[in-house]
């Protein structure tokens, strides 16, 4: 049984985020970065963590949201932790809900979409320094 890139990073940032000494014992909460249309990224797990190799965040969109096309330059990974989110992927679409898992490879186009509810989601980077790219042009929170 072959198991895709996108869910083998799953694996190991989950299990690098469970047993990182430093994700349960941080004294200062993870920073919090906002974007001009209102979706955050926690990030949780990054270059002062883990390095460049993974970058973990908890992404919320805001109901009824619309991200437009885009492309990272890494492979993305989004684990739906509450709401929907409606992920494209040159233009296949899937709703994707709590428990469910989607993601992009380079240099493919994502679109993300929410609706009533909104969503929250556990993205992972890989490689991490696309997370930096992000911020790059986000807004850190007070």
């Amino acid at each position: 049984m072959a198991i895709s890139h996108a869910r083998v990073a799953l694996v190991i940032a989950l299990l690098l985020a469970a047993s990182s000494p430093l994700a349960g014992q941080s004294a200062k909460p993870a920073p919090v970065y906002r974007s001009p249309s209102g979706v955050t990224l926690k990030l949780l797990l990054g270059d002062s963590t883990l390095g460049p190799e993974v970058s973990v965040g908890e992404l919320t969109f805001p109901p009824n949201i619309d991200s437009g096309d885009h492309a990272h330059g890494a492979i993305e990974v989004l684990y739906v932790l509450s709401g929907e989110l409606q992920h494209t992927v040159n233009g296949v679409t899937e709703n994707l809900r709590p428990g469910m898992i989607g993601h992009v490879r380079p240099p493919g186009m994502i679109r993300h979409r929410t609706g009533a509810a909104g969503a929250t989601v556990l993205v992972i980077w890989v490689p991490g320094e696309e997370a930096n790219r992000i911020i790059g042009r986000w807004t850190k929170e007070p």
